[in-house]
């Protein structure tokens, strides 16, 4: 496959790594699109921190409840099993270290694992951290979802953070529209990078030291809407 891969595309290679009997908690954006494309016959038991566990795909039609939703606020599904608890019990669940992974959307990320997502963007309602400082710090692996460069073209991956920091060094993985990038003691190294693009392209495009891990492969997701 070629061209940079759509919101849909990075959500499923995301949920690909989540691994069976995982307790996840998906941020809003794309994240929670991962919710959607669970490898079929992993038990993953997502996490809403706003109350749910044992969250469902994103619901459609009849099984859309204004009552049931994300901390997107967006209608889901539960699943059998399923838990709804108040929000005290949620943040109790996440900063007592019991979640898993969390998959969050970011500004920035440094090639230390330092993070950058608060929400500055609405000045109307000041700047808005949610859950995702205790998310950060409470998670076993912290993993983000965003698009390799702004719509100005500037790197999100970079060598130092310049947006107020969310948490430093927490950041393991970062599945971008162009690749799959970990963050190591030495730096960002490619996992995965799509069809039709090289390394030197990539690097280009990052804005920190990027090497390519001895396995690099091709990142080729299904065709999604």
């Amino acid at each position: 496959m070629s061209g940079l891969l759509n919101r849909h595309q990075m959500a499923w290679r995301a949920a690909q790594d989540i691994p069976d009997g995982a307790y996840v908690n998906l941020g809003i954006g794309i994240p929670v699109l991962a919710a959607n494309h669970i490898v079929d016959g992993r038990e993953v038991l997502i996490q809403s921190e706003n109350g749910l566990l044992g969250m469902g795909p994103q619901a459609v039609g009849a099984a859309a409840d204004p009552d049931l939703v994300d901390a997107s606020g967006n209608m889901v599904t539960l699943r059998t099993g399923a838990a709804i608890f108040d929000s005290s019990s949620s943040f109790l669940m996440i900063t007592g270290g019991h979640i898993d992974m969390t998959l969050l959307g970011a500004f920035q990320v440094a090639a230390n694992g330092d993070l950058a997502n608060w929400d500055m963007m609405r000045p109307e309602r000041g700047p808005l951290v949610g859950g995702a400082m205790d998310l950060a710090a409470g998670a076993k692996s912290v993993r983000v979802i965003m698009e390799h460069v702004t719509r100005e073209g500037d790197a999100r991956l970079v060598a130092e953070c310049s947006y107020p920091l969310t948490a430093k060094g927490v950041v393991d993985r970062i599945y971008t529209n162009m690749a799959v990038i970990d963050v190591t003691p030495e730096g960002f190294v490619a996992r995965e990078i799509i069809a039709g693009m090289d390394l030197v392209t990539l690097a280009a495009k990052t804005g920190a030291p990027l090497v390519a891990a001895p396995d690099c492969g091709v990142l080729s997701p299904p065709e999604l809407p």
